[in-house]
């Protein structure tokens, strides 16, 4: 039985050489399985896992019911607070937890394209902060992020090409960022959510990880079907609003390099980059998104506190603590502050194509007891706007930094397209990038 090593094929590739028969469904079947065999005592990326259903999976054959089956045989990570027909929903949470009865919508649209759903991957417990105990493959004894971790790395060391997560806080674009993959944060609601455990209802936004944008576009033609992602030239002078959002936070000479080098280089390639930083405002909404997802947590989460309570880590009850203090008052001054800032950026926005702005303070923070920072992405959470990391270069130590775009609400296929033609302009890895991460081999 010869031994196969898909990690270096792209979702498009993957599908291409399923369709003409150059690979077979039990190829894909045996080569996911082999590497997790490889990689995961290591990694622990997975929270459920089963050879077996895997091949029955590929053995039946993927049975897509789109005319236009853009991820035929693909395999997929599902971040575990999203159902997967017979596979255990365990939402972080220790105890076995029962199989779901039924796929959520976005992985129902996946199948329909033909992908194939291998496994759950670790999150965050209650996809909140409190970490699960996978290790970022650029550096074992650095936080992956959260919560999305398992999808991140997974991506991040070549066991799926493409994985499913969610952002409340920072949930995909931290992760994204400290593993060093391509991650979209989409609009709320632009992907369905039912099927998907909430955190905050207001804030929680569907996302995915891949190694290109090209795979993430693939991705997103199928859970973004209405939205037209025609790719874009680059050098098509574009408005670009840098901003550096120092008064959330401060940005290492790692993160600061990058967001400078991204900017010279758009500069080099023909678009407008205009500093216009937002006195105030940032810190404002931050605080905002900090009552909001309190407030829902507490209320979301009530069922299983009053079921499961003694199970839940002290950092997961103290948040819902603090959530039970903010009062219905603040939190409706939230939602209308954020109402309010949402116009006023809007339409400064008229002026832009994109923001180009930190993903993250920096390189994946050592240490296994936290997930991270989170103070670069709330902004955007919190106002329901499409972001996107792009891993760009490595830090001296060998881990990934990147910028982060951001686009207008609802625009999520404009912020793919020009990451499509941005990226290029901006990564400043070598080639062989992927043969620095160890755990990737």
């Amino acid at each position: 039985m010869r031994h196969l090593d898909f990690s270096p094929l792209s979702a498009g590739e993957i599908a291409a050489r399923l369709s003409d028969g150059t690979l077979s469904p039990a190829d894909i079947a045996r080569g996911v399985i082999e590497r997790h065999a490889r990689l995961e005592p290591d990694l622990r990326a997975w929270s459920w896992f089963e050879p077996r259903q895997i091949e029955r999976s590929y053995r039946d054959g993927p049975a897509p019911t789109d005319p236009r089956p853009g991820l035929l045989g693909v395999p997929v990570g599902v971040k575990d607070i999203i159902d997967v027909d017979g596979m255990p929903t365990g939402l972080g949470l220790p105890g076995a937890a029962t199989p779901a009865a039924r796929h959520a919508a976005c992985v129902e649209l996946l199948r329909a394209a033909g992908a194939v759903p291998v496994g759950k991957t670790v999150t965050a417990e209650l996809a909140f902060s409190h970490p699960g105990p996978t290790r970022n493959p650029h550096g074992p004894g650095h936080t992956p992020g959260g919560s999305s971790s398992g999808s991140a790395a997974a991506v991040a060391a070549g066991m799926v090409p493409l994985a499913l997560g969610t952002q409340t806080g920072g949930s995909v674009i931290r992760p994204a960022a400290y593993c060093g993959v391509v991650g979209i944060k989409t609009s709320l609601n632009a992907v369905p959510s039912a099927g998907i455990a909430p955190v905050a209802d207001s804030l929680d936004c569907v996302g995915w990880f891949a190694r290109s944008v090209e795979d993430a576009i693939l991705a997103a033609r199928v859970l973004l079907p209405w939205q037209d992602l025609a790719p874009r030239r680059p050098g098509n002078r574009l408005r670009v609003w840098r901003l550096d959002a120092m008064e959330l936070g401060t940005l290492s000479p790692e993160a600061r390099q990058a967001l400078d080098e991204a900017s010279a280089a758009l500069r080099g390639a023909g678009c407008a980059v205009v500093e216009a930083p937002l006195a105030g405002l940032l810190p404002a909404l931050a605080e905002c998104h900090r009552r909001i997802m309190l407030h829902e947590l507490a209320r979301t989460l009530l069922p299983i506190l009053c079921t499961r309570g003694r199970e839940l880590s002290a950092a997961m009850l103290k948040a819902i603590d603090a959530g039970r203090s903010v009062t219905a008052s603040q939190y409706q001054e939230a939602r209308h502050q954020v109402r309010e800032a949402h116009a006023a950026l809007d339409a400064r926005m008229r002026d832009f194509d994109l923001i180009l702005t930190p993903s993250a303070a920096g390189e994946a923070p050592a240490g296994l007891h936290h997930t991270g920072d989170s103070t670069f992405n709330r902004v955007w959470s919190v106002l329901g706007w499409p972001a996107i990391h792009l891993p760009t270069a490595w830090s001296p130590r060998g881990l990934p930094v990147g910028v982060q775009l951001v686009g207008r609400q609802g625009e999520d296929e404009a912020l793919l397209r020009h990451a499509q033609a941005l990226h290029p302009l901006i990564d400043r890895r070598m080639p062989a990038s992927r043969a620095q991460v160890p755990m990737a081999q």
